[in-house]
Parts: structure tokens; sequence; C-alpha cells
């Protein structure tokens, strides 16, 4: 020990002769360049014993940190009198002219990329010289030399060279490749990479099996021949295939990576696609078949490490109970690891939890010396080249203290979990020592300087941390609950601290993993975007601290990045945390919301840190930074009107900074003097008022969407549900904004220059559902009636006339219902669960539009029957809807006539209530003759009378009255009633099954001698004839259904009527065309399932239906008469695909010779 102890003091003072600073200006600089030139000379060419396979073998173990550091100190004296381009042509020389020595050949690449940030860029310079040269001249020295160079450079870690996989597939994995111009270039390189088979470390042989260079599909057997080599070197060496991990991205060097970790990798990202997917990874799959002893010995285990479990089944739980469901996991293995858990859970209620213990806590204070050391670096204000040197040291230490290997990070994202509890673990105290003292040498190194007069050690320092990813994900995971859960108990230092280590994850991103929040982000994004979307601003406590945090890293990166180029900024500032400022600031400080601030000299860094001003004054003087008003005019940094109602939407107004009267006056500014006036390329209106509210309409929507729970109920919907948010607030700027619109138009109408033009409305609401994924399957029909639920609360809170418009017919003004009627068919009769019926709210609000439109017209009282005469031709839900609800809608409605005009009532409004009127009495006791203007209005209003006065009257009494006034009504009260029948599918407790039945057997009854009732059946076709319109009242849903309610129906007449009924000459081909669709319904799984419900005799179990329906048919067409055979063909052609026993028996009925005398008499028992 003594005498090595005096070799290093004489090896110290020998090599303080290359001290520059001991020669002063004795000697010319030329001199000791050439001195210094030599003695690298010297050094790299000194006793050249090693081979090329020698240093392939063992050129992980000369690494920087691993260097000795006399030699390293050597080099870095050797450097100082050159730039980096002059080392690299100096040693581009050495390797063309002399033997040298490839240990110190390689540790002087590693100083130097350590020592020196442009070190890469001159490097990259020369690996692309080398390869070049080495496919122009098919030359194996310059082949060797680019990667040992290579390969050393990704020893440094990520911080200093990309990865050698990165590296190997950038020059060899694509056409446009060094080799992928020729045959014999593609021989040269696999000859290269053959030869050096037996020399390889495994890691190199892998990435070569699992990225293999570019080939041409006919020289494949060259690059197999070279894989079957490689596999079998790797079989000698005892690393199988099998023990790759599924998703595995090798780059490193030295011992391969424990397989054990690798499998843990696995696991993590196997149920993060779980996750996210739902099913079973393919390569999780795979690897149970074709790779079955990895997938038992080692990914079996590391998933089912027992655990406590949760209460509530957490994804890797369903992850496993897929695979047991898959037959995936043994077992005896599956007994296993829930006997494990059952012990974890046992030993935490007795109380004998396992604490991780750390083995020795000398590492952790060689970690603390290694940070204390750093600390005194930095107070002393050293040079860049020895704060990396450290750093190399530091990154070292963190490999023995986590027992790394040598791997360098993998490429796949990173998950963070941060909803797991926190533990008292080894990994746990690097955190948040490293995090201390990030922010203690931050704080310290910004008392005496600004962040650009500071250097590169704090972007170094988070580079480093990229080669370690265990501890990289602790540390982010730390991050992000620090910031998103415990901001506000954050010191001053701390923000600052954690800020600018945030700043430098962004500035580093293109080398950064992306992180993976799970459910609470949909995508892998960059970890300063992640935070960026997680800082909450909803409340004071919240806004304060994101504000604090906020103004913190954009101030920090403005001053870090000395450049004034707009591209170089950006790199030093997130854009989420950038746009939240730009939300807080005016929000928070009405003296922001001026435009008159003007550029300010004041140093954004000295007001941040001064301990007396407030975040007012931080805020002021970046607002008047000059940078930081350049990046206000770029497009990606701007917050859009959009942005700002995202943010605005979930603000909770009981704790909110400001009272009710500042936040109305906020936002009335901000919507009509930032934004309405704003320039589209600015996030804006301009100018334009629908533009703005349908911003508003789609961002209210978009936020009640997210409102609602993960069960998806419209429960989530109420209006308790936004009573804590903004969400009443922007309505009321809506309101605002749409009644200047009605009030300008109204306007423009009366001076005649209005045009006419669709409703943005309707426009938002087509376009909305428009862009419904799948709207054919369950999933996409349940958004659907989401999405038009939430629309039409909002429609009800807008003014009535918005949905009623008048325009111009040359020089008279009539109304214009088109966009409603339109809406009403094509979209909310879809959402209308029971048939005939829209919600009340809605159907007031039209009616009360009408009316109140109608004042524009020259004659309002003969305007508001026309439009509801052509209501009940283009639009009967409406008509139907308002018999429906004409209780709540009679009052509302003659007071408001009242109020707008002294005329009598509409009479198509009279009609209505005279319909109604009629109805009510008609239960009660033999009433006068029913109104004769609209059978569809009288039918509606009995039906509904019927519905809410069931023990009324007796049905069969009114209907035998009814039989008296024509058929039409009966018709129509027939299809009401079909319509409840099938409502009893959609929603069971809707309507009384029985009381339906019971009411369509009584109509049928005055249609015995007839077969008009079968058009009903017939769908929206020519030979409906009055009855055409009734297919507009019912959903899609309720028009699939209806061979289910005819098959419900008429076999369960008694028989009698079902005999008459069978006799009208339409009705086979009606039965044919209706046990088509009921086959089709089950085809498509469109029909209903059977429930846990009991049904009652009189029910019949829905899988009964379509047996009996066919049973109904066959007998139906053996005892139709051979009159209703005309057109047998066709009839022939309705189930020739879905029933050949259906089809045969057709067939044989449509036989010239078929005698039918046999079935006179029909007989149904």
């Amino acid at each position: 020990m003594l005498r090595w102890s005096c070799v290093c003091v004489l090896s110290c003072s020998r090599i303080n002769v290359f001290d520059v600073g001991l020669y002063g200006g004795t000697l010319f600089v030329i001199s000791l360049q050439k001195f210094f030139l030599h003695t690298l000379t010297q050094i790299l060419t000194f006793k050249p014993q090693l081979k090329v396979s020698d240093a392939v073998g063992m050129q992980w173990k000369w690494s920087f940190a691993k260097t000795c550091p006399l030699l390293t100190s050597l080099y870095r004296k050797l450097f100082v009198l050159f730039s980096v381009e002059e080392l690299m042509a100096h040693l581009q020389q050495v390797l063309e002219t002399h033997e040298v020595n490839w240990q110190h050949i390689l540790s002087c690449v590693s100083t130097l990329l350590v020592c020196h940030a442009q070190a890469q860029h001159s490097l990259k310079d020369l690996l692309t010289r080398l390869l070049s040269n080495a496919f122009e001249a098919y030359d194996l020295e310059s082949m060797i030399t680019a990667f040992l160079l290579a390969r050393q450079a990704s020893l440094e870690g990520p911080a200093v060279f990309m990865s050698y996989t990165e590296w190997y597939k950038l020059s060899f994995g694509n056409a446009s490749s060094y080799h992928g111009n020729s045959k014999k270039s593609l021989v040269f390189l696999l000859k290269f990479l053959s030869d050096l088979v037996p020399f390889e470390p495994p890691q190199y042989l892998k990435v070569h099996v699992l990225h293999p260079p570019y080939v041409l599909t006919k020289y494949r057997p060259f690059l197999l021949e070279y894989v079957s080599l490689a596999k079998t070197r790797l079989a000698d060496l005892k690393v199988s295939i099998e023990e790759m991990g599924l998703y595995e991205d090798l780059s490193g060097t030295g011992a391969p990576a424990q397989p054990q970790c690798q499998a843990q990798q696995d696991v993590e990202k196997a149920v993060s696609l779980f996750e996210k997917t739902g099913r079973i990874p393919a390569n999780v799959m795979e690897a149970s078949i074709f790779r079955r002893p990895y997938f038992m010995s080692r990914f079996l285990p590391a998933l089912l490490t027992p655990r406590l479990l949760p209460s509530k089944p957490d994804p890797r739980m369903s992850f496993i109970e897929s695979l047991r469901n898959a037959d995936k996991i043994p077992g005896s293995v599956y007994t296993a690891y829930v006997q494990g858990c059952q012990k974890e859970e046992r030993q935490l209620e007795g109380g004998h939890v396992e604490v991780e213990v750390i083995l020795s806590t000398e590492p952790l204070e060689e970690l603390k010396a290694r940070l204390k050391e750093m600390t005194s670096l930095l107070s002393g204000g050293v040079k860049e080249g020895d704060v990396s040197a450290h750093l190399a040291l530091l990154s070292e230490t963190l490999k023995s203290l986590l027992g790394e290997t040598n791997e360098l990070p993998t490429e796949t994202a990173m998950k963070l979990d941060v909803d797991a509890p926190s533990s008292e673990t080894l990994l746990t105290k690097l955190t948040n020592i490293i995090l201390k003292s990030f922010c203690q040498n931050l704080m310290d190194a910004s008392r005496k300087n600004p962040p650009q007069s500071q250097g590169n050690w704090a972007s170094l320092f988070v580079k480093m941390l990229y080669g370690h990813r265990q501890l990289l994900q602790s540390l982010l995971t730390r991050l992000w609950n620090l910031l998103c859960h415990q901001g506000s108990s954050l010191s001053a230092g701390h923000v600052l601290g954690l800020s600018a280590f945030v700043v430098h994850l962004h500035e580093s991103q293109a080398v950064a993993p992306l992180v993976d929040l799970g459910s609470l982000s949909p995508r892998l994004c960059p970890f300063a975007e992640a935070v960026s979307g997680s800082l909450l601003c909803n409340t004071e406590e919240t806004m304060t601290f994101c504000l604090r945090f906020c103004i913190a890293a954009v101030s920090y990166g403005l001053c870090r990045c000395a450049s004034s180029s707009v591209e170089d900024i950006q790199a030093y500032v997130p854009k989420g945390l950038f746009r939240k400022l730009l939300y807080l600031v005016p929000r928070l400080a009405a003296e922001m919301r001026t435009g008159t601030l003007g550029e300010g000299e004041e140093s954004v860094w000295a007001v941040l840190r001064d301990p007396c001003s407030s975040w007012k004054s931080s805020a002021l003087a970046l607002w008047k930074h000059p940078n930081f008003q350049k990046l206000q005019q770029l497009p990606d940094l701007q917050l859009t009107f959009q942005d700002w109602l995202v943010a605005e939407l979930d603000v909770q107004r009981s704790t909110d900074t400001l009272s009710d009267a500042e936040r109305q006056e906020y936002q009335q500014w901000v919507c009509y003097q930032q934004y309405l006036p704003a320039p589209l390329a600015a996030g804006g209106c301009a100018g334009d008022l629908e533009r703005a509210c349908v911003a508003i309409m789609n961002a209210i929507v978009d936020h009640s969407i997210r409102s609602i729970g993960p069960d998806g109920h419209s429960e989530g919907l109420e209006p308790s549900k936004f009573s804590g948010t903004c969400y009443t607030d922007i309505l009321t700027r809506l309101q605002e904004m749409v009644y200047d619109m009605e009030l300008m138009r109204s306007k423009r109408l009366a001076l005649g220059v209005m045009r006419d033009e669709d409703h943005f409305l309707f426009r938002v609401i087509s376009e909305r559902l428009a862009t419904i994924p799948d709207r054919e399957s369950l999933s996409g029909q349940l958004a659907q009636q989401q999405e038009l639920f939430i629309l039409t609360r909002i429609i009800t809170s807008l003014p009535p006339a918005v949905l009623v418009r008048a325009r111009h017919k040359g020089r008279m003004a009539t109304l214009n219902c088109e966009p409603f009627f339109e809406f009403v068919n094509g979209q909310q009769g879809n959402s209308c669960a029971r048939g005939c019926v829209l919600p009340c709210e809605l159907t007031a609000h039209f009616f009360r539009g009408v009316l109140s439109a109608s004042l524009d017209c020259a004659h309002p009282r003969a305007a508001v029957s026309e439009v509801l005469s052509d209501c009940l031709l283009h639009c009967p839900l409406a008509i139907t809807s308002a018999a429906f609800w004409w209780p709540r809608l009679q009052a509302v409605l003659w007071a408001q006539w009242g109020r707008l005009c002294e005329e009598p009532l509409p009479e198509e409004l009279q009609s209505i209530a005279d319909c109604y009127s009629w109805a009510s009495s008609a239960l009660c006791e033999a009433a006068a003759p029913p109104p004769s203007d609209s059978p569809l209005v009288l039918a509606a209003c009995l039906h509904w009378a019927l519905e809410r006065q069931p023990a009324g009257r007796d049905v069969r009494a009114v209907l035998g009255e009814m039989e008296e006034h024509g058929e039409q009504v009966l018709l129509f009260l027939l299809f009401f009633s079909l319509v409840d029948l099938i409502s009893v599918k959609i929603q069971p407790k809707a309507v009384d099954p029985l009381r339906a039945m019971q009411r369509c057997a009584d109509i049928l009854k005055c249609f015995k001698d007839s077969g008009q009732w079968l058009a009903l059946f017939h769908g929206q076709s020519t030979d409906q004839g009055p009855y055409q319109s009734i297919y507009k009242m019912i959903s899609d849903t309720h028009i699939r259904l209806m061979p289910l309610a005819f098959y419900s129906l008429v076999p369960s007449l008694d028989h009698t009527l079902l005999t008459c009924v069978v006799k009208a000459p339409d009705f086979l081909r009606t039965a044919l065309e209706m046990y088509s669709g009921l086959a089709r319904l089950f085809l498509d799984g469109t029909a209903s399932t059977p429930t846990q419900a009991k049904h009652t005799p009189e029910q019949v179990d829905p899988l009964q239906i379509l047996p009996r329906a066919q049973q109904f048919v066959l007998q139906a067409i053996s005892l139709s008469p051979q009159s209703c055979f005309l057109y047998g063909r066709q009839l022939e052609d309705v189930c020739r695909d879905l029933d050949p026993e259906v089809t045969a028996a057709l067939s044989h009925r449509l036989q010239p010779n078929c005698d039918d005398s046999l079935y006179e008499v029909p007989d149904f028992l």
C-alpha cells in the first residue's frame, strides 16, 4: 500500500508538468502544442500488446469511470490547448499511421466525450468518414475502428452518445445505408460481422440478431447464415435466445442483463398493453407457446410475485385472471400465488409487515460523498469538463449501488405507477437524496449567477440519470406526485429546483423515454407534457401553486437560453406550462389584461429570486420579457379560445379565487375583448359571433362527456353534477352571445337584408354526431344518445327562437322549421327509448319558438297554423309529443300567446287542445263526436289518455264509438299500441306488457274483416298510403323490432279472431316479410336476450319467439287459400336464404297440381 501511494504521489507530480499555467508566457503556444501532441501520441501507441479481438471483448472495462483517474487527468491536461476537431483529427491520424494501444485509444475517446460536449458531433463525423471509407475501399481497418469507437461512446450513456442499438440501426437498418447499394458491400458487412462472432460479447450479438441489417429479399440467405452463426455462438456462451425479454431492446455492453430484471420489465410492459387494449398482448401469447421455458421460468414468476392485493381489481389482477382463463397459468402455480397473497394479507393484519432492508449504509454514504463533492465543484466555479467527469463517476456509483449491469436504457415507454403507496425503500431514499441535492445545488448556483451563467451542469446531471432506468422511473414518479399532489406544501426553493429539473427534462426529451400514466393519460408523452396536463387549475390552492411553478419554470427556461432564436427558446420552455401561464396570469391579475405592458428591462431572474417579491411582480417582469412576447406570437404556444374554455369549465366556483362578480367580468373580457376580435391564427374568432358560439357549445359538450363517470350513466348529467363548476357561467356566456346574434338577425330581417341560412346549432349537432365512430354498434348508439342528451339540455337553455326562424318568400316572411324537423327525424327521434315522445323541455321549447317567431310574419296566427300543419306531415313526432305533454304545455303556451298577440288561438293549436279534451272525456263517459281535423292527433291524445287513466271507461266501448268515425283513428291507435309493445322489449318497466298486448288485440277486432292494419308493417313504402309518416315518429330500433311486435301479437290472438285475420289477402306476404325480418334480428344478434326476470304465462320468452313464428308461418302457408299465392315467386324469394323449411313449404304450395281443398278450414289449435 505504501509503495502504491508513493507511485501515485510521484505520478501526480509528474503529470503536473502538463499544467499550461506553469509555463506562463515563457514558451510559445505552438511549441507546447507540439510537445502535448507528441506526448498524446506516445500514450496512444504505448506497448500495443492488445489485439483488436481483445479490444472487442474487453472494452466495456475501459469506460471513463473505470479508467485510472491519473490517466484521465493526463488526457484532460493534454486536451487543453486543442479544439475538439483538432483532437479528433489527430486521433484519426494516429489510428491510420501507428499500431495503437487500444485500451488507451478507447479510454481517450471516453474522456474526450465526457469532458467536451462538442465531441459527440465530431465523433459522429469521424464515424461517418470511417464507414464511408470502409465500404468504398472495403477496408477492414476502418470498419473495426468505427465499430470500436461507436461502442466505446455508447458506454458513456445517453447523456454523452446514442445507444449502440440506435447507431447500428441508423448505420445499417435501411435501404440508404452504406451496404445497401451492392451485393459486394452486403457480403463485406456480413463477413466482417461473422469474423467478429467468436470475440463478441453476447449483448452485441443480441443486437445484431434482433436488429439485422437491411437486406434485399434475394440476398436474404446471406443474412440467415450470419444469424444462424450468431445464435450458435450465443448458445455456446449459454445465453439462450429463450432468455431474451419479450420487449427487450438490447443496446448495452458488458455483462448481460439479469433475466429477472428483464422479466419484470416485460411484465410491466405487458400489463400496460393489456390495460390499454383489454386483450392479452400477442407477444405474451406467442411466448406461452413458442418460448415456453422463458414464459414458465421467468415471466410467470415475475408476474405472480405475491403481494397485498387491492380491494378493487387493478390491471395486473385483471391480466392474471385473463391468462388463467386462457389456460396459460398452471393450476398449481396459481394456487401458490393466491396462498402467497393471503400470507401477505395475514402479515399485514398481524402487524408483521416485512420492510425492505438496506444491506448497507456504506453505498449511500458513498453517494452522498459524491454529491457533496459535486456541490464543492460547483461552488468553486470549475470548468464544465470537471463536472462531466464527476458525473461519470457519480453514474458509476449509482450503478454499483443499484446493482445495475452495463445495459443501456431500453427505448420502451416508462410506466409511472403514480397511484402506488410510497414506501421507505432504498430506491425511494436514493430518489429523495438526488432531488434534494439537485435543488440545493441549483439554489447555491443561483445565488451567484443567473441560469445562463451557471454552465451545463444541470443539463448534464439530468441526462446522466437517463442511464439508470429504474432510478429514473422512481424519480419521475416522485416528481409527479410532488407536483400534482403536494405542490401547495413545497417551499420556494423546492419549486425553483423542481421547475428547473422539469425544464431540463424537456430540453433533453429527444433522448428521454416517453412516460405512461395509465388511465390518467390516454397516450404516451414526454414527462414535461405529462406534468403540464396533470397540474390542476380548478381551485384557489391549485391555481396558486400552478402559477408559482409555471412562472419559475418559464422564467428559468427563458434565462437559461442565451439565444434569441425562437427555435432555441422553445427547447427550454415546455408548451403546456407556457399555456397555463397564459391562462392563469390574466385570470388572477386584472392589470395583466391590458395589452400595453410593453417590454421591460428588469431582470426576470432577479425578481424571481427576491424573497420579498410577489408572484404578481414576477409575472409582470416575465410578461415584459422580449422572448416571452416572441413566444406568445407562435401558433403552437398560443392559448386558443377552445383551450381557455376547457380550463375555465373545470374551475370549482366555490373555491375559486374570483368572486361571482369578478368571474363574470373576467369571462366577458376574455370572450368579447380577447378572443372574439382576435384573428383565427391567434386562436380567436375573427369577430365572428357564430364561431365563438360553436366553440363554446363544443366545449360544453366535451366537458359534460368528461364529467360522466366510468359507468356512462346519464345520471351523471344531472344539473347537480355541474353545480360546482363553471358550467353554468360558460352556458350563460353562450346565452348572451346567442341573444346578441338573434337581436342582430331580427334587425336585419326588419330591414329586409336578411339572407336565408341554417342555424349554427343544427350544424354543430350534425357535425358532432357524424364524428361518432361505428354508430351502428351498441357503443356507438350509446355515445349518440349521450351526446343528444347533452345537446338537448343546451338547446333548451337557449332562446326558443333558435329553433324556428323567419325567412322571406318574396315580400312575405314565413317560418322555417326545416332544420328542426331534420334534427328531430334524423337524430332526436333515434334517441327516444319510448317511441313517439320527445323530451318535454324540447317540445315546449319548439312550440314557444314557433309562437315567438310568428311575430316576424304579417299574420302570426296563420303562420303558426301553417307551421303546425306542415309539422303534422313532415315531423309528426313533435305533434304527438305535444299531445303527450299537453297537461304541462297548455298553460305555458296560452300565457305566451296572450302576451304576444291579442288574436284568438291558432287553429292547429286549438285543435290539439280540443282533441285532448275529447280524449279525456271519452274515457269517463260517452262523449260527443270527436274532432275530425286530424286522426293522428286524435289517436295520440286518446292513446296517452288511456295510459294515464287505465282504470277508466271500458276501452272496447270507446273503440266501438271510434269505429263509427272511420278506420284511420283506429289504425293510428293500433300503431301507438304496437310501439308500446316494442318499448317493452327496450325498457321493460316503461309500459305494462299485458295491457299493451290486450289493447292491440281489442283494436284488431275492429279490423277482423279488413286487412288495412297490415299497412303498418310495410315500412316506409308507398303502399302505406296516408300512414307513410308514422315511421318518422319512432327510432330505427323500433323499426327493426316491428317483426318482433308482429309475432308477439298475432300468434297470441284468440282462435276466432286469428281465423279472420289470416283470411286477409295481404296477410301471408306480410307474415313472410315479418318472419324474414325476425330471422335477421336473431342472426344479427339484435333480438332480445333472456333476462333474469320470470315470464308470465301470457308473455313469450324471447328465445321462443323465432320457433313459434316458424310454426305459425308454416301453418299460415298450408292453410292460406291459393289466391294468396298470385305473386308466389316473390314470396319464395323473401325467405330463400333464411329458412329452407319455409322455402320448401312455399315451393310445395306453388306447384300447379297442389290440392287446396285440403286446407279449407284454418285450424291454429
